[in-house]
């Protein structure tokens, strides 16, 4: 009897094997993410006749993670930004239901049509929250005078 590859078998694994890179670039990602197997395992495991095993199918993950957020982030932009024409953004104050009554302040609902998603995105999608803090202030500095009421929000919504 051959002898059988000790693999991780999930439910998931066939949904997971979708996530295998197949593009260079997937690929080139998936290096970074630590995913050091042949193109000829690459190749067996997207035909079904291997399974990644656990710590392959979490690099694996990782890289998919990667490429989708750029993949998602170079879309966002293109549709944020609308040629010029930017998105309207609805902000919604933060929650003060837990602050006492003579401490909370009146935050009205507020919109702000955002022109400039850039830098907004690029933090986004390599994930730099101080990055995507900062972008957030200069955006929301076109408020006004109480641009600081809405620094810190419960939600930020937009159609995209």
């Amino acid at each position: 009897m051959p002898r059988r590859h000790r693999t991780c078998r999930t439910k998931s694994t066939p949904v997971r094997r979708e996530r295998t890179p197949r593009t260079e670039h997937a690929r080139a990602t998936a290096r970074e993410a630590g995913l050091t197997v042949t193109d000829r395992t690459l190749k067996a495991w997207l035909d079904g006749r291997r399974n990644p095993s656990r710590r392959n199918l979490d690099r694996i993950d990782a890289a998919y993670r990667t490429v989708r957020r750029h993949n998602v982030a170079r879309y966002l932009l293109g549709r944020l930004n609308a040629r010029g024409r930017g998105t309207r953004v609805e902000i919604h104050p933060l929650n003060q239901s837990q602050v006492s009554r003579p401490h909370q302040r009146v935050v009205e609902y507020r919109t702000l049509n955002v022109r400039r998603w850039d830098s907004v995105i690029a933090a986004w999608a390599v994930g730099d929250e101080q990055g995507l803090d900062d972008a957030w202030i200069d955006q929301i500095e076109d408020l006004g005078s109480q641009w600081g009421q809405y620094e810190y929000v419960t939600n930020v919504g937009f159609a995209a």
